[in-house]
């Protein structure tokens, strides 16, 4: 049985992933501030309890439970993201920090606590998007967003590098617009090719079997370009 965490588990790509790993030979922690959606959920091999990725204390809790409960990770998929569309001079201090703590430090320091745990099967399977690829359109308004995803790949391949000879295995999907909750707030109206569950079939796939074939990779996950 497969061990798994998911964060941003409360909405979109996230809480979608849950209602599929659950259908399968799975244990699965899902991790977000609102726990509610996964708790109505109701299901045996889920657990779930509100998590904030910027705080130390909550990091600690799920560390806490690692080693009460499950002493193995075989899967981490750092799925949590925070969207800001704003021109890049109206930024404010408190709005770059809260859009990096959750896409690019809090997914460093839970990766932190759950590698320990992580054998050299186990795969740690990051989530970016296409604006934080070299090469691909750049959208006015996502300079806080689209530069915390891009710190995400370049930390991906680092770990990749360093774990290569013990594991974990590291990979980074970049998405392509998905019609989340998410982007609907930031884009209103924007009506984008991809389901949430679509991309969360996608990306289950992935995470279960990838780390056979890939490791230290950036793959590009997309039929359009935001």
């Amino acid at each position: 049985m497969k061990r798994i965490i998911i964060t941003g588990t409360s909405r979109g790509i996230g809480f979608e992933m849950v209602k599929l790993l659950a259908q399968q030979d799975c244990e699965i922690l899902a991790l977000s501030r609102n726990d509610q959606p996964v708790k109505e959920l109701n299901l045996d091999n889920v657990t779930t309890f509100s998590f904030d990725l910027s705080s130390a204390e909550d990091l600690t809790k799920v560390e806490g439970f690692l080693k009460d409960n499950w002493k193995r990770v075989d899967v981490l998929i750092n799925n949590a993201g925070k969207l800001v569309n704003k021109n890049f001079e109206e930024i404010t201090s408190e709005e770059l920090m809260a859009v990096y703590q959750t896409n690019t430090l809090g997914a460093f320091q839970l990766t932190q606590k759950v590698v320990p745990f992580m054998k050299t099967d186990g795969h740690v399977v990051n989530i970016s998007t296409m604006g934080g690829v070299q090469g691909s359109v750049k959208f006015p308004g996502l300079a806080a967003y689209s530069s915390s995803k891009a710190a995400i790949i370049t930390l991906t391949e680092l770990l990749a590098e360093e774990y290569k000879e013990k594991g974990p295995a590291f990979n980074v999907l970049a998405l392509g617009a998905v019609k989340t909750e998410m982007l609907e707030e930031a884009f209103p109206g924007y009506e984008p090719p991809t389901t949430a569950e679509e991309m969360a079939a996608y990306i289950v796939d992935f995470a279960l079997t990838g780390n056979k074939y890939y490791n230290g990779k950036l793959l590009q996950v997309s039929n359009s370009t935001p």
